[in-house]
């Protein structure tokens, strides 16, 4: 018997709608509260603290390599300093609490205890068996956490797990496409599905200046037109690093199978459209700016 095979693409669009979900946890306000309540109350030091916080006490530099799109002098101001205010275990509470306020307020109780919840947490779970900790450091930390009981919350560990093997694999492409930190936003800005140039300066510490110099490397390179647009060498670059992501990305989705694939999709998109829906994210994230 043939086993079908998986479509190029598959596994994006499926990270994709897990992704949406994992990511409006970043924007809650019920975040803020909890992190808040441990003495931590600047939101990059939030953000820091809580994608960090599974790797342990570590300094800036590790979060600066591993975030990497975030200024260094930015990370600096912030960390280790929050690590003498809560300690990652706290954090790592504080986030579950979180999250949990903030998928019962986005998706509703029913959602939480519906059939559909369980079976999407154990596909999530099923893809992520595949994983590799190879040169994955957030990926692997998180894995190390223990899987949490009620679905809702299962399911949002096995998104974060996913999320991050795909991008620890997506910045082993950034490098070996030559673009650094700055460089890789400005171009998946330019085409209008990255954060819009507002948002990447307000919460990744860049300035206009660093944006506009980054801007003039890329021109340079002819990735990127007078305009700030892509140039066909630019849009033939950030294919050629997704279609890469994509395939160092394959192997969760290839273990889950093309209907187990097909079937967490579907949910995904479900809870995706409806944290979307509930205005879990601002209305001027996305696009050129």
């Amino acid at each position: 018997m043939t086993t079908a095979a998986l479509e190029p693409r598959a596994g994006r669009r499926c990270h994709n709608m897990l992704n949406t979900l994992h990511a409006a946890s970043y924007f809650a306000p019920e975040l803020g509260t909890e992190l808040a309540a441990l003495g931590i109350t600047h939101p990059r030091a939030v953000n820091f603290a809580v994608r960090a916080a599974a790797l342990g006490p570590v300094g800036a530099g590790a979060v600066t390599a591993t975030f990497y799109n975030y200024k260094h002098d930015l990370v600096a101001r912030h960390v280790p300093a929050v690590w003498a205010i809560a300690s990652p275990e706290d954090v790592l509470a504080a986030r579950a609490r979180a999250v949990d306020a903030t998928l019962r307020r986005l998706l509703g109780e029913e959602a939480l205890a519906s059939p559909e919840m369980a079976e999407a947490a154990r596909l999530a779970l099923r893809a992520a068996e595949a994983c590799s900790r190879s040169a994955r450091p957030l990926y692997s930390a998180h894995a190390d956490l223990p899987v949490p009981e009620e679905p809702h919350l299962a399911y949002f560990h096995a998104t974060t797990l996913l999320r991050e093997h795909r991008g620890d694999g997506h910045l082993a492409v950034l490098v070996s496409a030559g673009l650094d930190g700055l460089e890789a936003v400005v171009t998946h800005t330019a085409t209008g599905k990255g954060m819009t140039p507002k948002w990447v300066c307000a919460t990744r510490g860049w300035t206009r200046e660093d944006w506009d110099a980054a801007s003039g490397r890329l021109r340079e390179r002819g990735l990127v037109d007078g305009a700030g647009g892509l140039t066909p060498q630019g849009v033939a670059l950030r294919e050629e690093i997704e279609s890469e992501t994509d395939r160092l990305d394959r192997a969760p989705y290839e273990h889950l199978g093309v209907e187990g694939v097909a079937r967490l999709t579907e949910l995904g998109a479900g809870f995706a459209r409806a944290v979307a829906g509930a205005g879990a994210f601002p209305g001027d994230l996305i696009g050129k700016g």
